[in-house]
């Protein structure tokens, strides 16, 4: 554990570092091809700084936050475009902050749209932000219900059905990721004092595939996958495809990449080769998605399920192909249990930090 958190506290010491040098050094570049050049280096070293980290807790936020958004941030950056080339020029700690944590800072409305244009005003604004208590609250009960699962779990686990045992894992992944990204957030927040965006929509209330991945489902990773990959696809695909089309091809390619990014996270998690079921699993669901928008352009509006049926059929659809192709690769390599064992050591860690002050 000692060692962990050294190798922790040297990882970010190294990628703070690295973004104090874009923001100085490499942010001075024109955009382009030179920016970008002088960002190589920084990208590599977050490609490689999560293969330092060996535990769970400590490894799969790391490399979430470097080697897929930082990354992905950076070179958005490398054009002088995305969440880090905003206008007034961030401050410092700005700018480390939204590269190197899960948030997207809320757009002000009196800098942006007009109220007409926006549909929103301050007020409707203001009433949609959940208040300070009650996302508090949700949190706290979050963190509980996760501890619950974690415990039946691990005590229970041999007791349970395989079925119901890969549902309260994908119950307590969901919360795992979520207090994970309200922590990042949290932290930012106190940093910055900025109005962030949420990182989920209640995903439980979606009503069709493209409801669930593309407004309520980790919205961080679409956010960043939009820019990134969907519109350049998009533009590329109009002349070919059509305008009406051409976000069928960019979808697909989204999710692609989504995949391949999820796989090298379960390479740093696992240090194993890569089986490409996860990488299957985001493209099957980038093709359902652009089927399920062709099918929608059909029908024009002439036919739809009620969301009461909708729901429940995109939720189901969801977690049998995720117990097919996403979650296989981590439970064949131990994942769960070396996640869940961790907990005891970390309780065990703090206990003997703990006891000479109490």
């Amino acid at each position: 554990m000692d060692d962990e958190i050294n190798n922790f506290i040297k990882v970010w010491i190294s990628a703070l570092a690295s973004l104090f040098y874009c923001y100085s050094i490499a942010g001075k570049f024109p955009k382009g091809v030179i920016r970008l050049l002088s960002l190589l280096p920084v990208l590599c070293l977050f490609t490689i700084l999560p293969l330092n980290l060996s535990s769970f807790h400590l490894g799969a936020p790391t490399a979430f936050y470097l080697a897929w958004l930082g990354n992905f941030k950076l070179l958005l950056f490398s054009l002088d475009q995305g969440p880090l080339s905003s206008r007034p020029a961030k401050s410092l700690l700005g700018f480390v902050s939204i590269a190197s944590l899960p948030i997207k800072v809320k757009p002000d409305p009196s800098l942006g749209k007009s109220h007409q244009n926006s549909g929103k005003s301050l007020q409707s604004r203001a009433e949609e932000s959940p208040s300070p208590c009650g996302s508090h609250l949700k949190l706290a009960v979050e963190c509980l219900v996760s501890a619950v699962l974690i415990k039946i779990i691990y005590d229970y686990k041999q007791q349970i059905h395989p079925s119901i045992f890969l549902c309260m894992y994908c119950c307590n992944l969901f919360l795992g990721l979520e207090i994970t990204l309200a922590m990042g957030a949290a932290v930012a927040r106190a940093l910055l004092g900025l109005d962030l965006e949420p990182q989920f929509n209640e995903p439980y209330l979606t009503t069709s595939l493209q409801d669930f991945w593309g407004r309520r489902w980790n919205l961080m990773v679409s956010s960043i996958l939009r820019p990134t990959v969907y519109d350049p696809v998009r533009r590329i695909s109009a002349p070919v495809f059509g305008t009406r089309w051409a976000p069928l091809p960019a979808v697909v390619a989204a999710f692609t990449v989504s995949g391949l990014m999820h796989e090298l996270i379960y390479y740093y998690l696992t240090r194993v080769d890569p089986t490409w079921e996860v990488t299957w699993f985001f493209v099957f669901q980038g093709l359902c998605v652009a089927t399920e928008v062709a099918v929608k352009k059909w029908v024009n509006g002439r036919w739809k399920l009620q969301r009461q049926v909708s729901g429940p059929l995109t939720l189901s659809f969801i977690a049998a192909t995720g117990a097919r192709l996403f979650f296989p690769q981590l439970l064949w390599n131990g994942v769960d249990e070396r996640a869940i064992g961790e907990y005891a050591i970390v309780v065990k860690f703090l206990r003997n930090r703990l006891r000479p002050i109490f």
